[in-house]
């Protein structure tokens, strides 16, 4: 929403969507005393309360705030169908697009696209937030962002997924590692050895849990040294242990070039088992008629 619809339904979205005056501030390049008057005069308008604070500085919205907040929605993607069509029409490209990303699509996949994207549509105002899986969906359900890009397995009923690419989680140590001299182990052999994975809420710990699914292997089973929360913490930790990690293979082309880890084929007889991380495009799915 921009000057088109009044500015204190502006001031309104932004506290109502972070639940936080200082942080609305510094969205809008306010001050908080005047996120504060513009809500005053909101409900000065409506005549009823919008927005209740409580100790600590908390947040919340009443029921009429609520009701707004689900027109200030609508009305923010009607202007935003509006800006568009217009630009559309003079085959002009301009608005803001907030993207989210999970840490490996983020950090591997996404920043060289989004520089061509900004080489190619200069005047559309981009900006990315990262998390894993399970916190860039919400964010999408809240309505935070416009779109993601994660990886893992689709679980949510409200959001859409399309595929965007294929990934695959490769076995990884540290080319030094001492205790493990072999190329190729087993997956039961997985269980003998200390592993590095992801938090709950990444997927591609699901992905990894539910490739082993069909060898048996249950999360239970795995020597779990440490549960990290990103592909670069996990790079760290292998330079100084023995320990074994899936990671994304986007993520580690310069260690391999440079010799510091090696890949570990999973293998059952001949055939080797892949781990396909599946990174895809997610939104909110449109409502149903009923």
């Amino acid at each position: 929403m921009t000057n088109i619809i009044d500015f204190r339904l502006q001031v309104f979205y932004a506290v109502a969507r972070r639940l936080n005056f200082t942080r609305a501030a510094e969205e809008l390049f306010i001050t908080q005393p005047a996120v504060t008057k513009h809500i005053r005069e909101l409900e000065g308008h409506f005549r009823i309360a919008l927005i209740e604070r409580s100790g600590n500085r908390r947040v919340s919205l009443t029921p009429a705030g609520q009701t707004l907040l689900k027109h200030a929605e609508q009305l923010n993607l009607v202007y935003k169908e509006l800006e568009f069509d217009m630009n559309a029409l003079l085959k002009e490209h301009r608005g803001e697009l907030r993207v989210g990303a999970s840490n490996t699509a983020g950090q591997y996949v996404l920043p060289q696209l989004l520089a061509r994207f900004h080489n190619r549509f200069g005047d559309v105002k981009v900006s990315m937030v990262t998390g894993n899986t399970e916190q860039i969906e919400e964010a999408v359900i809240k309505k935070e962002i416009d779109l993601g890009i994660i990886e893992g397995i689709n679980r949510n009923p409200q959001i859409s997924y399309q595929e965007f690419l294929k990934d695959e989680l490769v076995l990884v140590t540290a080319s030094t590692n001492s205790q493990l001299k072999k190329d190729t182990i087993r997956p039961d052999e997985l269980t003998k050895f200390p592993l590095l994975l992801r938090e709950h809420g990444s997927g591609s710990l699901d992905v990894i849990i539910h490739a082993l699914k069909p060898h048996g292997i249950r999360a239970g089973d795995l020597s779990v040294a440490m549960n990290l929360g990103s592909t670069e913490s996990i790079k760290s930790y292998l330079s100084e242990s023995n320990c074994l990690a899936f990671l994304s293979v986007h993520s580690i082309l310069k260690e391999l070039k440079s010799n510091e880890l090696r890949i570990i084929d999973v293998r059952v007889c001949r055939s080797t088992v892949t781990f396909t991380l599946s990174v895809r495009m997610v939104n909110l799915r449109p409502l149903q008629n009923s």
